[in-house]
């Protein structure tokens, strides 16, 4: 873990993302709280998540293909600097009426994410060698989670004191200082080479390259299965999670953020551990065990008011829940990285960012119509029974692997 933080490039990305992803976690605690307030409907909500979303299904195949022909540093610099801008029109919101706003700068924010996203994951196998790779996605999780951390509660403090304006503010510094200390970085990357005459056509046989890629090895079919899952339950629990704390646990804006810090304390425990024994741990144990981990705790979170009251009770397994997230998360993100060749890699993420896009929706279509109608807590239910079937799914499929204790060849694409 510390070998990985001492490479000063890697240390410059960790840091920039740190930064930015507090402003992120203060504005993520913000925005469904603030719409909820405004209108009382979990559909106004959805649709928060869905135009999150819809970008991610429209383009994020595609963007993969351009993140694979730009220098990647360059492209971080000059998306941290747009999504900064593109968050200032929020402090106009003060109505419900305003509402159009919040959709329309969740659209944009979305949209300039499908490019970043593939971008950094394709670099960070750049900056440290491939023995290191599970404790720097590890310690890539950790920043989240220490970003996690503060984030939610100072969200939640702001939100009450300075309102929705000064989180704004916040956040979009937080993209600048990001795109400085990315700027900083002296890894390059090369971008592929595009020598057909006729570019349409070479952008298609690079999309299509890039699916390929994918249809033709077997555990990244099957972890594109697991996206897939992943993203119905998390597109339930973004949609039911406001309600689920407001009408469940009878906790207003504040308690949601200490929820949300309670998990990044178990997070931050996880990071730190995965990141330590990361070079010893076989990735698709650790994911498989996570996931199952996962998602038996949170379906006693979900559950357990039904039996016994008391925040308290929340805070303690949201803790215990965080330790299991980063461990499904770099267990997952190892394998993905691991299978994929350099050339391929940013078309490999966007094509697993549209998967996963796509069924968000789905999941918050469910989530959205099953809240309002059978109701909050038998709905978020979902999110951590697919955590379970995910662990069994991957188990049954990728048991060879597990049990010959086979590292992911990175020979994938060729």
């Amino acid at each position: 873990m510390l070998y990985a933080l001492r490479q000063r490039d890697f240390f410059l990305l960790w840091t920039a993302g740190l930064i930015s992803y507090i402003g992120n976690w203060m504005l993520a605690i913000a925005r469904p709280v603030v719409v909820y307030q405004l209108t009382g409907s979990t559909l106004a909500v959805g649709g928060v998540i869905l135009a999150a979303a819809l970008p991610g299904v429209l383009l994020s195949s595609f963007a993969g293909v351009f993140v694979d022909r730009w220098e990647r540093r360059r492209t971080m610099v000059i998306l941290n600097l747009l999504l900064g801008l593109s968050i200032l029109p929020l402090m106009l919101v003060q109505t419900a009426d305003h509402l159009w706003i919040v959709y329309l700068v969740t659209f944009v924010q979305a949209t300039l994410g499908q490019f970043f996203a593939p971008a950094e994951n394709a670099m960070l196998p750049l900056l440290v060698d491939e023995k290191h790779l599970v404790s720097a996605n590890a310690l890539n999780a950790l920043n989240n989670n220490l970003a996690r951390l503060i984030g939610p509660a100072i969200g939640g403090l702001t939100l009450s004191t300075l309102g929705l304006s000064g989180i704004v503010q916040v956040d979009a510094l937080t993209y600048a200082l990001a795109a400085l200390l990315i700027a900083l970085i002296s890894v390059t990357s090369q971008p592929a080479s595009t020598t057909h005459p006729d570019k349409l056509r070479q952008f298609g046989r690079d999309w299509r390259e890039g699916l390929r890629v994918v249809r033709h090895d077997h555990m990244l079919l099957i972890l594109f299965i697991c996206a897939a899952l992943m993203a119905v339950g998390e597109g339930a629990i973004s949609t039911l999670f406001v309600p689920f704390v407001t009408d469940v646990l009878h906790g207003e804006a504040l308690q949601l953020g200490w929820l949300m810090s309670a998990q990044a304390v178990g997070g931050i425990i996880g990071g730190l551990v995965i990141g330590w024994i990361g070079k010893h741990v076989l990735p698709l144990r650790l994911f498989i065990v996570s996931s199952a981990l996962f998602g038996v705790i949170d379906l006693v979170i979900f559950n357990y008011s039904l039996f016994t009251e008391g925040l308290w009770i929340a805070l303690i397994l949201f803790v215990i829940v965080g330790i299991p997230a980063i461990g499904l998360g770099t267990g997952f993100d190892t394998l993905i990285q691991s299978r994929t060749r350099d050339q391929f890699r940013g078309r490999v993420s966007g094509s697993l960012n549209t998967v996963f896009a796509f069924f968000y929706i789905v999941g918050t279509g469910i989530a959205s119509t099953l809240g309002e109608t059978v109701g909050v807590l038998p709905t978020i239910n979902l999110q951590g029974s697919n955590y379970v079937v995910i662990a069994l799914l991957c188990f049954l499929a990728l048991r060879r692997d597990w049990m010959n204790d086979l590292r992911p060849a990175a020979s994938a694409g060729d």
